[in-house]
């Protein structure tokens, strides 16, 4: 799960004596006026009796940046006086140097901020009116693929010929794909027509046909062809103003597709969002979404409704926009909400490629899928089921089998070696298949898009990033093997058990080097590929030795940091100026701040000599058993479907198609309820609490066992009253109402979330940190009517008063408290006094 570095405690282990040796009290009283008034909030926030407008925060204070985040809120409080941010208080560090820079600042007042329009809440039966025609409309999708999956199965098992028999698999393959890829365009059209800027209510009659349309558009087959010109033609035909010779490498398929405007010649980088919609205040917002012509957007951006990019314009990375931003023709601004750069982010010249090679690799691929892909799947399947005996016999028993404790052995026999098979062909295909397609591939060398070697490193890099075994092997000292094997440079490791979390990606592993002693969270993204509409080129990226990088870190291959450094969660790494070395990056544009501050020191001698070697042989064979846990639940996972899939087969000829239907929701609701019973049981049925402690004591290799078997909503439940189910069911503290478009929160039990919040997709609330070796974590609390932004991140000691709004790809750190209907924004979060919470169009409580 995700991690980040952190220096400071929770609350309640900040005792008076621990902050008298920390602050010298022989300095100078502070002069009057603001500078007096400052420190006096500070004092008091670290339970002194007076502070020095000359001692600096950390060096000085010894104090933190959960500290500081307690003071900045304080002085919110007060009235009065300036608004304070920890941007402020990282670039000032002294409360001279601090009044000083905030001299000219408004005061902020003591009256509360006029609240955002929102929709007044519906009430629980329309709630409840909503969720059941979800339901009603994913229960007939079931119903229906078993009824055409069934004949068509049936069909095609007519004819015993080999040849036959495969023209009947191209055939039916192709009829079910094609009809899967129609659908959803046919539904977009017939509920929706074409996409209008308007808004209307969530859980109201016209959100339902939202759902319906969302749903079925980021579930069509084709939108795992992004970065080919067939996903291009998908948005076409969704209604997308599209041009020509546009590549989009982000697997974030847009909703709105009417409201989207994409020039000639532009480039999308992977992660980027542009969904031409949002979630707000109970609301569903949908507006325009503009690229110009050689628009240049990279990795991990954001782009909320009524934005554009004019022609030329770039967006830098781990950026975003916000609504009403639009960056100028030729421009290039970067940042979270973007501004004006000089930097340059178009890393690769242009190269020939015209309409007929993308046409001719658009047509091999669909080929491919429908002749060979589709075909050799359903061959094996058959093949399995007709010509393994053990597989027939089981399939053949006939209803008295389930009687017999022969069948469950057989059964528990077939699953374990179809599993454990399965896992050691994997892992012997992704650690040498790419190993031997890598030869084809240069580093630093232009290829053209839409090739042979285009279509290689595609390969290689859906081959490598493979989920199940980071999720195996991260969070334990046996992924820097894993790793390796894959074709990672880890230079010398310094081994801690923990030197990355389950969460790694890269274009290539064989252009990947980190140096010795860096510690890694998860949601590291490695970008060895740098992209122009017609050309890609692979490179070297090196991250320094004796680096600590946060969650949700993008690390381009010109990224400017090298040994020592800190970046911190949701850092943009800068890829111009000098190199930074021995100091901590933080926010979007990122600025420096202390790499390390004082801390408390009970844990270190933990890290080293002879106590480290115990404690991490300990901490490995804790990680050895919860990897066992780990396959040993899947397989048991795979042991009940199978079981299901036999009773299907057996009452198939009885009860028909129903058979079929009743056994994919039965596995639908086994795979749910197993999944909540398992995280339970691995909080041995209890909340968890507020810790700080070493990561080499057992309750924080408990808390990589949870990391590694937290249960996981399906994505179906993304915006349906059963994602609250899903969140009560796993001990989260939650309100009435609560829409949730796919928020990712780790530690369930350690959030609070109130009546009618909205969680856009993409966002997250983390309760958790780790810097080095220690671990710490703290509740969260969002107040009732809160709305949290398309990728916005709440970290842990967080408090969101009432109707407070986070707004796109912000960073909320630790322990700020956002007054009540404030509405915050940026990375590192701060207050916004300029807003608009409506699309341009103004439309209310319109129907789509």
């Amino acid at each position: 799960m995700a991690r980040e570095r952190v220096e400071d405690l929770p609350p309640s282990s900040l005792t008076d004596a621990d902050t008298d040796r920390a602050v010298p009290l022989s300095r100078v009283t502070p002069p009057s006026g603001s500078e007096t008034a400052l420190a006096e909030v500070l004092a008091d926030v670290l339970r002194v009796e007076r502070v020095s407008v000359d001692d600096h925060f950390f060096d000085d204070l010894g104090s933190n940046s959960l500290t500081m985040a307690h003071f900045c809120a304080r002085v919110r409080k007060l009235g009065g006086l300036p608004a304070v941010s920890m941007k402020d208080v990282y670039r000032h560090p002294t409360i001279r140097r601090l009044a000083s820079a905030l001299a000219d600042v408004v005061p902020a007042t003591a009256e509360p901020q006029v609240p955002a329009p929102v929709a007044q809440p519906v009430g629980t039966p329309t709630y409840l009116f909503c969720g059941t025609l979800q339901l009603l409309v994913f229960l007939s999708g079931i119903c229906l693929t078993a009824l055409l999956m069934a004949a068509g199965y049936t069909w095609m098992k007519a004819d015993s010929g080999v040849l036959d028999t495969y023209v009947r698999s191209v055939l039916f393959g192709t009829v079910t794909y094609l009809g899967l890829c129609a659908l959803p365009i046919a539904a977009k059209w017939m509920l929706i027509g074409r996409w209008k800027p308007q808004e209307f209510r969530i859980w109201s009659l016209a959100y339902v046909r939202f759902w319906c349309v969302r749903t079925l558009v980021r579930s069509n087959p084709l939108a795992l062809f992004a970065g080919s010109p067939l996903y291009v033609l998908y948005l076409r035909a969704l209604g997308a103003k599209v041009g020509a010779g546009v590549t989009i490498l982000s697997r974030q398929v847009p909703v709105c597709t009417d409201l989207l405007t994409i020039g000639d010649g532009t480039v999308i980088g992977k992660d980027s969002s542009f969904t031409c919609y949002r979630a707000h205040g109970g609301l569903i917002q949908t507006g325009t979404v503009t690229f110009g012509k050689d628009v240049f957007v990279s990795e991990g951006t954001v782009l909320d409704i009524e934005t554009a990019l004019g022609d030329g314009a770039q967006l830098g990375h781990a950026s975003s926009l916000h609504p009403g931003q639009s960056v100028p023709a030729g421009e290039h601004w970067h940042g979270s909400p973007a501004q004006r750069t000089e930097v340059n982010h178009r890393m690769v010249a242009p190269a020939d490629c015209g309409t007929t090679r993308r046409a001719t690799y658009a047509t091999l691929q669909l080929l491919s899928v429908l002749v060979v892909y589709l075909p050799l799947a359903i061959g094996s399947a058959d093949l399995l089921l007709s010509e393994v005996p053990q597989l027939s016999g089981l399939l053949t028993s006939g209803r008295h089998a389930f009687g017999s404790w022969t069948f469950y052995r057989d059964v528990l026999a077939v699953s374990f070696v179809l599993f454990f098979g399965s896992v050691l062909v994997g892992l012997a295909i992704v650690t040498a298949v790419p190993r031997v397609l890598d030869r084809v591939i240069e580093p630093d060398k232009v290829y053209r898009l839409y090739g042979v070697h285009h279509w290689v490193h595609r390969t290689i890099a859906a081959m490598t990033n493979n989920k199940f075994f980071t999720g195996l092997f991260g969070d334990s000292s046996y992924i820097v093997h894993y790793l390796r094997a894959l074709g990672y440079d880890l230079c010398r490791v310094e081994q801690t058990g923990s030197n990355f979390g389950t969460g790694i990606k890269h274009e290539s592993p064989y252009l990947s080097i980190i140096g010795s002693g860096t510690m890694v969270a998860d949601g590291l993204s490695i970008m060895n590929a740098d992209y122009s509409s017609t050309s890609f080129r692979l490179s070297h990226v090196s991250i320094g030795a004796h680096n600590f990088l946060g969650n949700s870190v993008l690390y381009p291959a010109q990224g400017k940091t090298g040994v020592n450094c800190l970046l911190a969660t949701k850092v943009m790494v800068p890829i111009n100026g000098d190199v930074r070395e021995g100091v901590g990056l933080l926010g979007s544009p990122s600025f420096e701040i202390p790499r390390s501050v004082e801390r408390d020191a009970r844990f270190d001698h933990l890290r080293s000599g002879d106590m480290l070697h115990r404690k991490l042989a300990t901490k490995n064979r804790y990680n050895l058993r919860t990897m066992g846990l780990y396959l040993l639940v899947r397989w048991i996972r795979l042991f009940v479907d199978t079981l299901i899939a036999c009773g299907a087969v057996t009452f198939y000829p009885s009860s028909g198609v129903a058979a079929l239907g009743l056994a994919t929701i039965l596995a639908l609701l086994f795979g749910l309820a197993y999944s909540v019973l398992l995280e339970r049981a691995v909080n041995r049925f209890r909340r968890q609490s507020p810790q700080f402690c070493s990561i080499y004591q057992p309750y924080f290799w408990r808390h990589e066992r949870f990391w590694k078997l937290h249960a996981t909503p399906l994505p179906f439940m993304d915006g349906t009253p059963f994602k609250s189910l899903f969140w009560r069911a796993l001990g989260m503290r939650l309100g009435r109402r609560l829409f949730d478009d796919g928020c990712d929160i780790p530690e369930r039990s350690l959030v609070t979330i109130g009546d009618d919040c909205t969680l856009n997709a993409g966002s997250g609330i983390q309760c958790h940190s780790q810097e080095d070796g220690t671990f710490k974590s703290d509740r969260t609390t969002i107040g009732a009517g809160s709305t949290l932004g398309v990728g916005a991140l709440v970290h842990y000691g967080v408090t969101m008063q009432d109707g407070a709004v986070l707004a796109p790809d912000s960073f909320l750190m630790k322990g700020e408290d956002v007054p009540q209907q404030a509405r915050w924004g940026g990375n590192p979060a701060r207050e916004m006094r300029e807003h608009r919470t409506q699309p341009a169009c103004a439309a209310t409580q319109k129907k789509p």
